[in-house]
């Protein structure tokens, strides 16, 4: 058939595709009525902002012994902060404390908690726009009051769980420098008991300025070099080799090494070498030494991290609230579903295209009927099905 055959064909049964098109609309249009209607509530949130941070700040300040604090607080941003809040959101700890607070069990009409959360997904959306930066949380129900307090009570148990979890940048480090701090304060004590000890075995209380300044400046180097071989060992594990800033990296250690072992010294906490040139110190005073200078690296090393830690406490107070509010759900206006416009309309187009298969189809019998060829094939098809039914 050319296309004006085909404009023929549709023009003689156009009351045909007129009244399937007229037919199945009005059919959907019917069915809306009588579909129950939904509302939804939406509330959009903004989480917390990765900006500059006291620690950062401050770095210059400690210098080159700020390498370990530097790294650490670097090492904690957040890649994609906005899809770690969304997967929050949709956690199993929330969800089941909305089930529980809003007895969704028995809403859904569900006898199992996973069914009940696999309902209730279906009923709430969480997602996250990444050129805004809002998180936007959307809460389908058949009463639009309700549906607004699910949206703002989901934002709340989230509040919840948050608490009790470190997810904020400055918290992280907050962590990391508290549990840090600890072990490096252990450590100075012991190190402090230890000198004590020797101090009362040898007799000697204090050292000639001299060699006072090449134990604090070998301790100093030490800190430095412990400082940078975790960042180093850090960096190694996703960068390689040739990568520039790992090669900086390695290069910067080995000089602070070079200067340690200008002075004598090693990088070993736990080793006796020597510190300071022989004949600076008495043989008498050797052990005392030996202890001074681990007091000194440990002084150092507690020196960086409670600094650190005091650092990321400020910024931990002044990241505030984790989750801001900025558009609370109010009670809907106007439902969600169904959408009768757009049902209707789709129910429309398919019933022009059904019409127009039903017309051609019925076109293609007539024709099937006028050939007498045709219709005597068209008869024993009949006669074939009609045996076949009995």
């Amino acid at each position: 058939m050319s296309l004006l055959d085909l404009l023929i064909v549709l023009a003689r049964r156009k009351w045909t595709i007129v009244k399937t098109t007229v037919g199945l609309a009005l059919l959907a249009f019917i069915v809306c009525l009588f579909l129950p209607k939904s509302y939804t509530a939406k509330t959009v949130v903004l989480p917390p902002q990765q900006n500059s941070s006291l620690a950062s700040s401050f770095m210059s300040q400690l210098g080159s012994l700020g390498s370990l604090g530097a790294f650490a607080g670097s090492s904690m941003g957040l890649r994609d902060p906005n899809e770690m809040y969304v997967a929050m959101f949709k956690s199993r700890t929330v969800e089941d404390a909305m089930i529980d607070r809003f007895h969704l069990m028995q809403e859904y009409h569900e006898k199992y908690l996973s069914a009940a959360r696999k309902a209730f997904e279906s009923h709430a959306k969480v997602e996250a726009d990444t050129k805004d930066n809002l998180i936007t949380i959307s809460v389908e129900d058949h009463d639009p009051r309700r549906a607004a307090e699910m949206a703002n009570a989901y934002v709340d148990e989230y509040r919840r769980l948050s608490q009790h979890l470190a997810i904020g940048e400055a918290a992280q480090r907050r962590l990391f420098f508290e549990q840090q701090l600890e072990q490096a304060k252990d450590n100075l004590a012991n190190a402090e008991e230890a000198l004590k000890e020797t101090q009362q075995k040898t007799g000697m209380i204090q050292m000639d300025s001299q060699a006072r300044a090449l134990i604090e400046s070998a301790a100093s180097l030490r800190a430095q070099i412990a400082a940078k071989e975790v960042q180093l060992q850090a960096m190694k594990s996703y960068a390689t080799d040739q990568n520039a800033e790992l090669v900086q990296t390695q290069k910067e250690l080995d000089a602070l090494r070079a200067q340690l072992a200008q002075l004598g010294g090693n990088t070993d906490a736990g080793s006796a070498g020597l510190i300071v040139p022989k004949g600076k110190v008495p043989e008498a005073g050797l052990e005392y030494v030996r202890k001074y200078r681990d007091v000194k690296y440990y002084e150092t090393i507690f020196d960086i991290l409670a600094r650190q830690y005091e650092l990321a406490k400020l910024d931990e107070a002044r990241e505030g609230a984790l989750i801001q509010v900025v558009d609370p759900a109010t009670v809907p206006d106007y439902k969600s579903f169904p959408k009768r416009g757009l049902i209707t309309l789709l129910a429309a187009l398919a019933g022009l295209f059904l019409g127009i298969f039903i017309a051609l189809v019925q076109e293609a019998l007539a024709r099937m009927k006028a050939d007498p060829e045709q219709a005597q094939k068209l008869g024993l098809l009949r006669a074939a099905l009609r045996r076949t039914a009995s």
